[in-house]
Order: C-alpha cells, then sequence, then structure tokens
C-alpha cells in the first residue's frame, strides 16, 4: 500500500492561480507524451509516486491523450483508484475537451453537446466524480464564444467542475471569453498555453498580458520546448532519441546546425547560474511571478526529481536575461 512521503509539501512553492483562491505547484505533471496504451504501467505509476512524493499536486490530462485517446485517463483512474485514493483531497486533477474525440460532427471543437458529454466520459474513464478544473482545449471560430463559455457554466453548476480554464486562446479572444465568465459568475482561474524560452507566442498574441491584467493563472506547457532545452542534444541528436521513432511532437529539422548552437549557448548561461539547461528553462518561466505553473512531462522518475530543482533559484540578473534573449531570438 502506498503511502506518500511526509515531507512533500516542505519545499514545492504554491503560488495563488492569478488573484484566485486556488494555490498550484509551481511544477505540475503533465500526462500528454508519456501516458497511455503503449506505456508501461508500473513506470507510469512511478512517475505518479514520484510527483506526489515531492509536492506536485497537479496532474494534467485531456480526453484525447494517449495514444489511444481516452487511454491517459483510463490509466490515470486506475492509479487513482489503486494508490491516490486517499489522497484525492490533496490533489488537483484537470482534463480537457476540444480535440478530435470521435467521429461524427460532435466529436470536436466548441459545442455545447461535445464539451458535456466529453466530460462526462472523461469523469467516467478517471472513476471521478468531479474534476478540479475543466479546460477548453482550443479557441472554436465556428461556435459562438457564449456557447462554449455557457457550456463551462454548466459544467460547473452540475458540480462536475470545480474551476474552468482556456487553453491555447490568444489574448483578445481570452478578453471577450473572461467577460462572458464574469457575467456567468464562473470561476475562471487559469490560461494553459504552449511557452518557452525558445515559443515566445503568449507574450506576441496578448495571452501573457492580458492574462496578468485580468489576475488569471498561466499554466506553461512545453516548457523544454519537447526536451530541446534539456542536455539531451548537446551534442547532436542521440540514436535512442524519440525524434528517430516518433515524430509527432519534434521533427529531426527542428534541431538544425543553428538551433544547436542556440542551445549550446543556453546550457553556458545555465552553468554559469549553477544550473541544468533544463532547470534553467523551467525558472526563465517562472521568473516574473505571472506564470503560475509549469507542466513538465517525464519518461522516468528521475527527471522528476531533476526538474522540480527549477524552484531553488526562479530569479535572474538583468544581463542574464539579455544574454537568454539575444540568443534565442537570434536568427534561425
Amino acid at each position: 500500500m502506498y503511502v506518500a512521503a511526509e515531507k512533500r509539501y516542505e519545499s514545492m512553492p504554491y503560488p495563488h492561480c492569478g488573484r484566485s483562491g486556488l494555490r498550484l505547484p509551481a511544477v505540475s505533471l503533465g500526462l500528454w507524451h508519456n501516458f497511455g496504451d503503449t506505456g508501461n504501467y508500473e513506470n507510469m505509476l512511478r512517475l505518479c509516486r514520484t510527483a506526489f512524493d515531492h509536492g506536485i499536486t497537479q496532474f494534467d490530462l485531456a480526453n484525447n491523450y494517449g495514444p489511444e485517446p481516452g487511454s491517459a485517463e483510463k490509466i490515470f483512474g486506475r492509479i487513482l483508484k489503486e494508490d491516490l485514493a486517499p489522497y484525492r483531497d490533496e490533489l488537483i486533477i484537470t482534463t480537457k475537451a476540444g480535440y478530435d474525440m470521435w467521429e461524427g460532427p460532435y466529436g470536436n471543437l466548441g459545442s455545447r453537446k461535445y464539451l458535456l458529454a466529453s466530460l462526462d466520459q472523461s469523469l467516467k474513464r478517471m472513476g471521478l466524480e468531479y474534476v478540479d478544473i475543466f479546460y477548453h482545449h482550443r479557441m472554436d471560430p465556428e461556435t459562438p464564444l457564449e456557447e462554449t463559455m455557457g457550456a463551462l457554466a454548466s459544467a460547473v453548476s452540475a458540480g462536475k467542475a470545480l474551476y474552468v480554464g482556456l487553453s491555447n486562446y490568444d489574448g483578445p479572444t481570452l478578453e471577450k471569453a473572461s467577460a462572458i465568465l464574469d457575467m456567468l459568475h464562473v470561476p475562471f482561474v487559469i490560461n494553459q498555453n504552449r511557452y518557452s524560452i525558445f515559443d515566445r507566442t503568449i507574450e506576441e498574441n496578448g495571452l501573457k498580458e492580458t492574462a496578468h491584467r485580468l489576475g488569471k493563472g498561466i499554466i506553461a506547457f512545453s516548457p523544454l520546448a519537447q526536451g530541446m532545452l534539456t542536455d539531451r542534444y548537446l551534442n547532436g541528436i542521440p540514436e535512442d532519441s524519440r525524434i528517430r521513432t516518433d515524430g509527432r511532437f519534434l521533427r529531426e529539422s527542428d534541431l538544425s546546425m543553428n538551433r544547436l548552437e542556440k542551445i549550446r549557448a543556453l546550457n553556458k548561461v545555465a552553468k554559469n547560474r549553477g544550473q541544468t539547461l533544463a532547470e534553467m528553462a523551467l525558472a526563465w518561466i517562472l521568473r516574473d511571478g505571472i506564470v503560475t505553473s509549469v507542466l513538465i512531462g517525464a519518461s522516468r522518475p528521475e527527471q522528476i526529481t531533476d526538474n522540480i530543482r527549477a524552484v531553488e533559484n526562479t530569479a535572474f540578473t538583468d544581463e542574464e536575461l539579455k544574454q537568454i534573449d539575444e540568443i534565442a531570438l537570434g536568427c534561425e
């Protein structure tokens, strides 16, 4: 019988999610890549135990995570039932709907029919009565924003979600959605978006500034740029890299000679800070307090314990930030 580590809350910061009362761990575990039918159950179990033992209370899922779609939720539901159930009230469990999930016209995007049906399916797969946060996974220009936000409101009023979030929205659409949710008195607390030293989209499309101004949290996915911001590729592409076996998330063409030179230069900055490249990359996202949490993925428990060391130093000098920008934003 699993018993969580007694000192699990001693070193992880838990900042407030925007201006809400909800606190999230500065580092959260995403179940996007390494949870599914093709994974090893014992390893997935170890990943979840290691995360919780080190203060990671948030486990992030979506209806389509796998492969196969839905399998990440099924596996997490099994882990929850067999291991983590006694700690349910200490956990933040999140899921999303918005991408293709089943055949026909009602299996994706942002209609009321799809979102509420998907949430019911997700709860069934995980064996839960509610999730802590339910996200709309992507903007849908084909559905009135009022309908999509109304569906999120219904999920909360039905007791199937405590809070709601938006994922992959831009600043202007976030502002419109937030106004509707405020009018409906829905506890909208967080945005989930891609953000890393290499990907500044949320700075360019107004999402980061708008979320901060509205008092909403941000959780960053792909903070290590699919592994590029680690020591994995300092010497080129390893033979056992998933690039060579699974090109869904990172392609060999992404690692040009110029990009590899940037990775090596950033690694030097990290070394001068006394951090690994991954630690610095995560710390950089958390540096200004606007991003509430970073979502890490892991294939080995050691990656979790390595990455959470980022919270030990999230302060950067102006010179360090200038160096990072000059390296990362220079011409490809």
